[in-house]
């Protein structure tokens, strides 16, 4: 619920997937939940279909997810509340499709800046390079999937699991899992210089009378 320019972050979240052509939403909640679903009721101001699948515990973002099991029916898009995204999710859908993946990944290219100068010795201790500040560079997971139901089944009910590890045990198990990697805009909320950073790109892209982009 924190607000991005005028609106909660899980507003432009069902804006963008509203746009992207999808039209029913299981948004699982904890804590403070009902502040949720007070704001979006049943999703009718956003032409969405709103369900609310709660758990009292947190759960961990895998086991959030086994939560809404009930309310999920087939092939759906998993997608976490904290992050602002922009890229060609019909791109994403195909792919999964194409590959009858039982889960797809979405990844995008991130690069960084290191806080300090990394250094290498010899086994002697002998001073072999100085590389001040090195730039580091991959494919992140941008916290969006493309599953089929069935991947469910890897998670454990009512108890705290993450993502990863709910990935892992699909690998153990044989799970056709893929990943994609798509050009787009990507903001993590995840922390006070994230969520500045968010507002002021929102901030500078309204002023120059466009969209609010997201990267």
């Amino acid at each position: 619920m924190l607000p991005v320019g005028p609106k909660p972050i899980m507003e432009h979240i069902l804006e963008w997937l509203k746009g992207a052509g999808i039209s029913e939403v299981v948004v699982s909640t904890g804590y403070l939940g009902k502040m949720l679903q007070e704001y979006f009721g049943n999703g009718s101001e956003w032409g969405i279909e709103i369900k609310y699948a709660t758990s009292p515990h947190p759960l961990g973002t895998a086991g959030q997810l086994k939560a809404a099991e009930s309310k999920i029916r087939g092939r759906f898009l998993c997608v976490y509340g904290d992050a602002l995204l922009n890229f060609d999710l019909q791109k994403a859908l195909d792919f999964h499709a194409q590959k009858k993946a039982t889960a797809t990944m979405v990844l995008m290219n991130y690069s960084a800046e290191m806080k300090y100068g990394f250094m290498e010795t010899d086994k002697n201790g002998r001073l072999i390079e100085w590389r001040e500040k090195p730039k580091i560079s991959g494919y992140i997971n941008v916290g969006c999937y493309v599953m089929e139901k069935a991947f469910l089944k890897y998670i454990p009910p009512a108890r705290i699991y993450e993502m990863n590890d709910a990935f892992k045990e699909a690998q153990a198990r044989g799970a056709k899992l893929y990943a994609i990697k798509v050009d787009g805009e990507f903001v993590d909320i995840g922390d006070r210089k994230s969520y500045r950073e968010a507002n002021d790109l929102y901030t500078k892209n309204m002023d120059q009378g466009g969209t609010a982009k997201r990267r």
